[in-house]
């Protein structure tokens, strides 16, 4: 085998397969990254058995072959190499030679036999969905912050991908909070898929500047994800989704418009204040005209800010500050919807004018 590439272009793309490539006692060769060349097409491949991430190489001269070399000491040597050298990797048996300019090392690869075999996607029978580069960054940072690190209950350790009324939907649980992204209107196919959440993490890292668009294909059992060169093919968790939708208010008592800028603001200073009580903050519209935020008195003190903004109804409600500001947080509008009904009701948060994207809360015990 042999290629011939510049440093830029082979460093690029072993720094975005290199991260999955963790070693396991058992199976030391998921250490290493899989270089194979056929009729002048190299790529790079890593695997930790339930992802895997192919980068397809442009590279100037090239011959056929294949072997596995330890992709984070490969990553770093090329790393290291100066910006605009030519670099030619060469494999006899088991020895990698690399050369650049003044510059040589021999790495001890493995042969690749006992490399795992990837995951395939049935093309004929997935089920394909395009969305915008920043729609989908935006759109998955906004649900995942509500998933589970929980392993004991593994559907809620990731990203639940959904169709109904002709709609793609994302949502995310921990079972205090919900969060839920309409992503594509109109569309046909149906699916029904929980993405682990560390997967479309190792999906955002992927993504360049150059990127524009991401498609997504899903299978009975997998999902890959395509940026440009790069290929992202990932498990589905099999397990079932809470019917979350049934989780969401259908309709409330009260509803107070703020300005999310000023409710974030307030909600850090009452959070100060919570620390000793589990960041545990009051939330309490008060008739006519202001909404308060508030730490119950403790051994620091107690904090109360209020927001002018026209309320119709008194009602308050006891939340976990951090929930509170994550949800503040996944919000993009200026304005902000929040909606109650009473103290053991969940908390309904949106934007004032879109309406794609919802996060609940639950209160906590009053």
């Amino acid at each position: 085998m042999r290629i011939k590439v510049t440093q830029e272009k082979l460093s690029k793309a072993l720094n975005a397969v290199s991260r999955i490539a963790i070693g396991k006692a058992t199976l030391p060769i998921l250490n290493n990254v899989l270089i194979r060349v056929s009729k002048k097409k190299v790529s790079l491949i890593t695997t930790n058995l339930d992802m895997a991430v192919e980068d397809y190489l442009p590279v100037s001269e090239s011959e056929d072959g294949v072997i596995t070399v330890p992709a984070k000491l490969l990553a770093e040597f090329v790393s290291n190499l100066p910006k605009g050298e030519n670099i030619e990797i060469t494999s006899k048996d088991t020895k990698v030679t690399i050369k650049a300019g003044k510059y040589s090392s021999v790495i001890n690869g493995i042969v690749a036999d006992d490399f795992p075999e990837l995951p395939e996607i049935n093309e004929k029978q997935s089920v394909v969905f395009k969305i915008g580069i920043e729609e989908f960054k935006n759109s998955i940072n906004q649900v995942m912050v509500a998933c589970s690190n929980d392993l004991t209950r593994p559907a809620l350790t990731g990203v639940f991908f959904n169709t109904y009324n002709n709609t793609l939907a994302i949502a995310a649980t921990d079972g205090y909070r919900l969060a839920e992204k309409k992503i594509i209107n109109k569309v046909e196919s149906e699916v029904k898929a929980i993405v682990p959440a560390s997967s479309l993490q190792e999906v955002l890292r992927s993504i360049s500047d150059d990127i524009e668009e991401i498609e997504i294909s899903f299978n009975e059992d997998l999902v890959r994800f395509r940026l440009g060169d790069i290929e992202i093919i990932s498990k589905i968790i099999d397990e079932s989704f809470p019917e979350y939708q049934k989780l969401i208010p259908k309709n409330t008592n009260i509803s107070v418009t703020l300005d999310r800028e000023e409710l974030i603001r307030v909600t850090k200073l009452a959070a100060l204040f919570a620390r000793s009580v589990g960041g545990s903050i009051v939330c309490e519209a008060i008739t006519p005209d202001a909404f308060s935020v508030k730490s119950i008195a403790n051994e620091y003190g107690e904090n109360d800010s209020r927001i002018e903004t026209s309320v119709d109804k008194p009602g308050k409600i006891n939340l976990n500050s951090r929930f509170l500001l994550d949800a503040l947080n996944a919000l993009e509008e200026p304005e902000i919807i929040f909606e109650f009904s009473n103290r053991i009701a969940p908390v309904l948060l949106k934007n004032k004018k879109s309406n794609t994207y919802t996060h609940i809360v639950m209160p906590l015990n009053s």
